[in-house]
C-alpha cells in the first residue's frame, strides 16, 4: 500500500511540475487598472478607463463602477445608470449590462420603466450587438425615440396557442421570426428609448400579456448552427439571444453598450508604441470625430494604461513557449506511461500479497484444514471475488442494508445472472472463528427450513458469507408489525412452529454431527416468498461429537431467549435450544415481545410472565385475539402446555425437539380434522405447504438413521429434507 501511495504522489508531483514550467513560460501579467487601484469585483475584472473607489481610478463619473457587497458575493454596477455590469471589453469598446424588460398586462408583475437615458454619456445602445424584441399574440411592438417611432415589429400566434405559452417561451431557443415573437434592428446612435405594445386589431387580444425589450444578440458558433447548406461556399450566419429561463421569470436581459473616450474627457493616452488609437464618432452623428478608442495590435491587453499591450513580448517568445510546452508535454506523457505501467505491475503484486494475507487472516488455513478433514462440504458452495460482490451490492451501499447485528451487517445484492443474494459482512476483526464456524456448519446442512449458504469471499479485510435472499424479513418484524393484507393466522403460526421445530430436530438428531444453534429467536427465523420459515445465523452454533452431552463455553445468547440453566452453569445442551424455541412458541401464541421494558430500571420477561399466567390459570388472557378467534381452546391449550414444558427451569424435564415436532404435528392434524368436520373451506392449504400428516418429517428423518445409535445415513438426508 505504501508503494502505491508513493507512485500516485510522484505522478501528481510530475503533473504539478509540468504545470509550473508551462506557466513560467507564459506571458507576463499585463496591468489592467491604474497602479494602486482595485481591478476586481466579484468574478469581473475592471479595466481602466472603468474603475472603482477613488476618482483617479476611473475616467469621469460615467466610467465609475460601484462594487456592491452581499452576504455571499460582490456585484458590480455602472453607477451612472444604476444597472448591473456583466462584462467589459476594452478591445471592442463594449460593456454588457443587465437591462430591465417591459411587461404589459402580465399579472402581478407591473411594467418596469426602461427609459434609461444615456444622453451626455460616452455610451450608446449597440446597433450591431442588440435587437429590439417583443413577445405576444397579435401585437404591434414599438420602440419610440422622443415620442417618434424608431423601430418596431409584429407578432402573431396560432389560434390554439394559449396566453400562458408566451410566458413559458425561452428566448434563447426562439428565432423571433414573427410567430409568437418578433424582432427588429435598433436605430443608430440610440441613447434613450421607450416601448409601447398595442393589439394588432382594435379590441382584439389588447389586454393579453406581452413583453418588449432591447436584448443582446450573439453569433452562433458554426458547430452550434443546425442549418449548413450543402454544395455552397457561403454559409449564412446564425444568431441567438443569450438569455436563460422562461419569459415569465425574466426581470432583466443582457444589453451591449458601445463606448468611446469623449473629446471632453481629455484623456492623455499612454505613450506606448504597441497601442493603436483612432478617431471615432460612436456617440454622435453630427461630428466625424466625437471621441477616440484604442486597441492592442494582437487583440489582448489594455491599451489605456502604461504597459497594457504586450504584443512585442508575445511575438518574440511565442515560438519558445510552443516549443517548451510541446517538448515538456511529450516527455511528460512518455514518463507517465512508464510510471502507469510500473504502477499496474506493482499493484498486481501488492493486491496478490494482500489477498494472501487476508486469506490467512480470515481463517483460510483453518478452513483448508477443516476441508481436508472432511468437516466442511464445499461441493455446493462458491468462492466469490470481492469485485463480484461489490458490483452486486453497489459497493455495499447503506441503502442495501437488510439488517445489522452485533457482529455483522447483511446487504442485499444481485449477481450478474439475476440471482438475488444476501451478503453477510462481519464487523469485528478477531471474530474469524465465527465466520469459519458458520461456513463449516452451513456447508453440511441441506434442509428446506434452514437458510442456504451459496458461498464466501476471503479476499477482504473482513470475511464475507453469501446466502440465498429471503424476501419477507424475519418472524419478529412480521409478528409484531403485522400487515393487514397478510395477517399471521393461527394456521400460519402453527405451521411456522412446526417448520422451526423440524429444522432444530434435524440439527440435533439428523445431521452428520449434532448441531446446537445457540441463538434461536424470532429475528433469526426468516420468512421466504411463501412465508416458509428459514432458520438463520449460525455464527455462534456448535457441532457436538456424538459422545458429548454438553459443551462448556462462554455464556452467549439474547436476553429473553437465554436458557436460565445455561446462564447459571455455562453448559449448553440441546435442551437450551428447546428453551429458546419455547420462547418463540410463546411469541406466536401471544403476539407479545420476549422482553417488555416497564421502565428504565425494570423489564418484564415474556417467558416468566407466561409461566405465571399458566400457574394462575389465566393464560387465555394473554393469548393473541386472532389465535383465540381461529383456534379451538383445547388445541391452543395443548400448545400452551407444550410451551410451558419447553420453559422448564430444569433442562432434563424439557421435551426433545423430536417430541416437540411430533406433538405439534399431532395438534395440526387435530385442527385439520376439526375444520373438515365443521365444513370450513377457508383453511389455507397450498401445494407448497403440503400437510406432513401423510409424509411426516419425523417418519422421513426416522427412516434415514437409527435413533438408538444416532448414526445417519448421510446420502439420503439431503433428499428427504429438501
Amino acid at each position: 500500500m505504501m508503494i502505491l501511495k508513493l507512485v500516485s504522489h510522484f505522478i501528481i508531483l510530475v503533473i504539478w511540475f509540468i504545470h509550473v514550467q508551462v506557466s513560467a513560460q507564459d506571458y507576463p501579467h499585463a496591468p489592467v487598472a491604474k497602479p494602486g487601484c482595485d481591478s476586481q469585483c466579484g468574478d469581473l475584472q475592471i479595466p481602466f478607463p472603468f474603475g472603482m473607489n477613488a476618482s483617479e481610478c476611473y475616467l469621469g463619473k460615467w466610467f465609475e463602477i460601484e462594487c456592491r457587497n452581499t452576504s455571499t458575493y460582490q456585484t458590480p454596477y455602472l453607477k451612472s445608470i444604476e444597472l448591473q455590469v456583466v462584462s467589459i471589453d476594452v478591445q471592442e469598446g463594449t460593456v454588457t449590462i443587465n437591462n430591465p424588460i417591459y411587461r404589459n398586462n402580465c399579472g402581478t408583475k407591473d411594467p418596469t420603466p426602461v427609459n434609461r437615458s444615456l444622453e451626455g454619456s460616452p455610451f450608446v445602445y449597440s446597433q450591431e450587438h442588440n435587437k429590439f424584441v417583443a413577445a405576444g399574440c397579435d401585437i404591434i411592438a414599438l420602440l419610440q425615440i422622443n415620442g417618434s417611432e424608431g423601430s418596431g415589429c409584429v407578432s402573431i400566434c396560432d389560434e390554439d396557442l394559449k396566453v400562458d405559452d408566451i410566458g413559458k417561451m425561452e428566448l434563447k431557443n426562439s428565432n423571433c421570426n414573427g410567430k409568437s415573437c418578433c424582432q427588429n434592428s435598433l436605430p443608430a446612435y440610440l441613447k434613450e428609448y421607450s416601448t409601447e405594445v398595442k393589439g394588432l386589431k382594435e379590441n382584439e387580444r389588447d389586454g393579453e400579456c406581452s413583453y418588449a425589450m432591447v436584448v443582446q444578440e450573439e453569433e452562433l458558433n458554426p458547430y452550434e448552427w443546425d442549418y449548413v447548406p450543402q454544395y455552397s461556399s457561403y454559409t449564412p450566419k446564425g444568431y441567438y439571444f443569450p438569455v436563460n429561463g422562461e419569459m415569465k421569470d425574466l426581470d432583466v436581459v443582457p444589453v451591449v453598450l458601445e463606448w468611446e473616450i469623449l473629446n471632453s474627457l481629455n484623456l492623455k493616452l499612454p505613450p506606448d508604441d504597441l497601442s493603436h488609437c483612432f478617431d471615432t464618432n460612436i456617440t454622435s452623428s453630427l461630428h466625424k470625430r466625437s471621441g477616440q478608442r484604442c486597441s492592442c495590435p494582437d487583440g489582448s491587453g489594455n491599451p489605456y494604461v502604461d504597459g497594457g499591450c504586450l504584443g512585442k513580448y508575445k511575438k518574440e517568445n511565442i515560438d519558445m513557449v510552443k516549443y517548451v510546452g510541446v517538448s515538456t508535454s511529450f516527455g511528460s506523457i512518455i514518463l507517465l506511461l512508464i510510471l502507469w505501467r510500473v504502477f499496474k505491475v506493482t499493484k498486481k503484486i501488492i493486491v496478490k500479497k494482500f489477498r494472501e494475507k487476508f486469506f490467512k487472516r480470515n481463517g483460510g488455513l483453518l478452513l483448508q484444514q477443516k476441508l481436508s478433514s472432511g468437516e466442511a462440504n464445499v461441493d455446493k458452495v462458491k468462492i466469490f471475488s470481492l469485485k463480484e460482490l461489490e458490483k452486486a451490492t453497489d459497493n455495499f451501499n447503506s441503502n442495501r442494508v437488510l439488517g445489522k447485528g452485533g457482529q455483522a451487517t447483511v446487504y442485499k445484492g444481485m449477481l450478474i445472472d439475476g440471482t438475488i443474494i444476501a451478503v453477510k459482512k462481519f464487523k469485528v476483526q478477531g471474530k474469524i472463528e465465527e465466520f469459519i464456524n458458520e461456513f463449516v456448519i452451513l456447508s453440511q446442512i441441506n434442509h428446506r427450513n434452514v437458510v442456504k449458504l451459496l458461498g464466501s469471499c476471503l479476499e477482504t479485510k473482513i470475511p464475507l458469507l453469501v446466502y440465498e435472499f429471503i424476501p419477507n424479513g424475519n418472524l419478529f418484524d412480521y409478528l409484531h408489525q403485522q400487515n393487514k393484507d397478510m395477517p399471521l393466522t393461527w394456521e400460519m403460526r402453527l405451521r411456522i412452529a412446526i417448520e422451526v421445530a423440524g429444522a432444530l430436530f434435524y440439527l440435533h438428531s439428523a445431521a452428520s454431527q449434532p448441531i446446537y444453534h445457540k441463538d434461536i429467536k424470532s429475528t433469526n427465523i426468516l420468512l421466504d416468498e411463501k412465508y416458509r420459515a428459514k432458520v438463520a445465523d449460525f455464527g455462534t452454533s456448535r457441532m457436538i461429537s456424538i459422545d458429548v452431552t454438553h459443551l462448556t463455553t462462554v455464556v452467549q445468547g439474547t436476553f429473553g431467549y437465554l436458557d436460565p440453566e445455561f446462564f447459571q452453569t455455562s453448559q449448553f445442551t440441546e435442551k437450551s435450544d428447546v428453551y429458546s424455541f419455547g420462547v418463540v412458541l410463546v411469541e406466536l401464541l401471544t403476539g407479545q415481545k420476549p422482553v417488555t421494558l416497564l421502565s428504565q430500571e425494570e423489564a418484564k420477561s415474556l417467558a416468566s410472565y407466561f409461566i405465571m399466567c399458566v400457574e394462575k390459570n389465566c393464560v387465555f388472557d394473554i393469548i393473541d385475539e386472532r389465535v383465540m378467534k381461529e383456534g379451538e381452546n383445547n388445541h391452543i391449550m395443548k400448545v400452551v402446555n407444550l410451551a410451558s414444558r419447553c420453559l422448564e427451569l430444569n433442562g432434563k424435564r424439557r421435551p426433545t425437539m423430536r417430541e416437540i415436532t411430533l406433538e405439534l404435528e399431532a395438534i395440526r392434524k387435530l385442527e385439520n380434522e376439526s375444520n373438515a368436520r365443521e365444513g370450513h373451506d377457508e383453511f389455507f392449504r397450498s401445494k407448497d405447504y403440503q400437510s406432513w400428516d401423510d409424509n411426516s418429517i419425523i417418519s422421513e428423518i426416522m427412516s434415514t438413521f437409527d435413533l438408538s445409535s444416532r448414526m445417519t445415513i448421510l446420502k439420503d438426508v439431503h433428499t428427504v429434507t429438501m
